[in-house]
């Protein structure tokens, strides 16, 4: 038998080459659940098994159990072995401070026994909180330090990509869901990423396992044991359910059969996803110590899908329901596709993102901390009993304009601070029935409109777009609200 061909590799950022399967230590938290610990050197020396096979690139967090511990020991038992560490830092929400960044840096480096983290990946919870944007331009801090190498980010959807990247931000990859299950990073996502040089690092090829053999005909279980099934197990179900999967995996295992060679299931739905624009690698979960899937891995670069077999394939897709939203949406609005169903087991609770302060008239008003407010006198949102007026919105963030020359960008940071404003009074974004626009350009009118058809295409507000003079000229739009919050509660996406 002809040997295997080597791993794929690519460049993802100058001076950062990556195996295009990257192994994703994800499941180490699994492992740890109810108190057991993983044994470090035994994680370690499996990790070298990887290496050695060509698989020299890992990803993985700072809230997946020992993961980053393990690297530490493997670059203590392996020295001089070659390999690329991805990490994520993803901080609880709420107000963040330049130390606070630069010590969770640093806990990872001590963790994993370097002094340079090669990628570290960023996770926002609620972008009307401005801190995630402190938070990147502390990072990017760091990243000119030499203490990161590369930033990225990690399930974060276009729009803020968006405001991120023309904030002046070097971002190089975006790790999101990407699967033949969910699609959502295949259009405007992936159309972003190509024009600005961002790679995606795309997760649940596999969907936890459950397209593989292993579930192929096989009925629904009435239970599933590990994290990654049952959060999987969610995207299924807004795919159109087992049913549905089995169909897809029907067409996916009849590609594997007819390449014959041992293909797998795994392979046919990882090298499609693969070969789509702007992926730059996909994070396959391992077990260290465990289990591996070396040999299906190693014969990954082997496999090619001709025309037909990608035809089947997408129209096998375009049967299933698309996972709504847009990126990374799973982890901030409803149907929150995590194991558990919802945030429980990733946050306490979620801050409000801005000042508030009740007056004796019974009315409640938000300050957003902007200088304007100061000099001009003025609140940035008013309660009163169920009515919220909120006061033309720039893109200010404390001394800087958000969104650069972009103004799709200044619009998505002025509707981001609208929620805020709404969610210190007890609202939400849902809640808007009428917004007027500024812009200081009229030829900018198309980016701004598309930029609040994208945030309120499914709230349809009243709205009103003029062109006007603006204070300040790096300002392109202006943006104010109002809104009526409803009396029932808007309920606890921790609960």
């Amino acid at each position: 038998m002809a040997p295997a061909p080597p791993v794929e590799r690519m460049d993802l950022a100058p001076g950062l080459t990556i195996s295009r399967v990257i192994t994703g230590l994800w499941q180490i938290a699994d492992m740890e659940r109810a108190g057991r610990r993983v044994d470090l050197d035994r994680a370690a020396d499996a990790m070298a098994e990887y290496v050695d096979a060509g698989f020299t690139t890992f990803d993985m967090a700072d809230h997946y159990g020992s993961a980053e511990q393990i690297v530490g020991r493997f670059r203590q038992r392996h020295p001089g072995a070659r390999a690329e560490f991805l990490t994520k830092w993803v901080p609880q929400p709420g107000p963040l401070t330049r130390d606070d960044v630069r010590a969770a840096v640093y806990l990872a480096l001590q963790r994993m026994g370097g002094d340079c983290l090669d990628l570290l990946q960023f996770h926002a919870w609620n972008y009307a909180d401005p801190a995630w944007l402190d938070a990147l331009f502390w990072l990017d801090e760091l990243k000119r330090e030499g203490v990161i190498r590369h930033l990225g980010v990690t399930n974060i959807d276009t729009a803020h990509l968006r405001v991120a990247v023309s904030s002046g931000i070097g971002i190089v990859s975006n790790q999101v869901s990407f699967s033949l299950l969910d699609q959502r990073a295949a259009g405007r996502m992936t159309r972003f990423c190509l024009e600005h040089g961002i790679r995606l690092l795309a997760y649940g090829t596999v969907a936890g396992g459950l397209l593989t053999e292993r579930w192929l005909g096989k009925s629904e279980p009435d239970s599933l044991e590990s994290w990654s099934e049952m959060k999987y197990a969610r995207f299924v179900e807004q795919a159109g359910g087992w049913t549905a999967l089995q169909e897809l995996s029907r067409v996916v295992k009849q590609i594997a059969g007819r390449l014959g060679g041992g293909v797998s299931m795994a392979n046919v739905a990882c090298r499609q996803i693969l070969d789509q624009p702007a992926v730059g690698g996909i994070i396959v979960g391992a077990r260290l110590g465990e289990r591996n899937h070396l040999s299906d891995n190693l014969r990954l670069t082997a496999v090619h899908l001709d025309p037909v077999s990608r035809s089947e394939l997408a129209v096998a897709m375009a049967s299933l329901r698309p996972i709504p939203g847009d990126c990374g949406d799973e982890y901030r609005k409803p149907p929150y596709l995590t194991a558990s169903g919802d945030l429980r087991h990733h946050l306490d609770s979620i801050p409000t993102p801005y000042h508030s302060a009740h007056g004796a008239d019974g009315s409640t008003r938000v300050l957003t901390g902007t200088s304007w407010e100061a000099i001009a006198g003025f609140s940035r949102a008013v309660r009163r009993g169920n009515q919220v007026w909120i006061s033309g919105t720039t893109a200010t963030h404390r001394d800087r304009v958000i969104g650069g020359a972009d103004p799709a960008a200044q619009a998505h940071f002025a509707i981001d601070k609208i929620d805020g404003a709404l969610q210190t009074v007890g609202g939400r974004l849902e809640d808007v029935v009428r917004t007027r626009v500024f812009v200081r350009h009229i030829t900018d009118w198309e980016p701004v409109a598309r930029a609040h058809g994208e945030r309120f295409g499914d709230i349809l507000p009243a709205n009103t777009l003029v062109q006007a003079e603006l204070v300040g000229d790096e300002y392109l739009v202006e943006i104010e609200a109002e809104a009526v919050i409803p009396d029932h509660p808007t309920g606890d996406p921790t609960a």
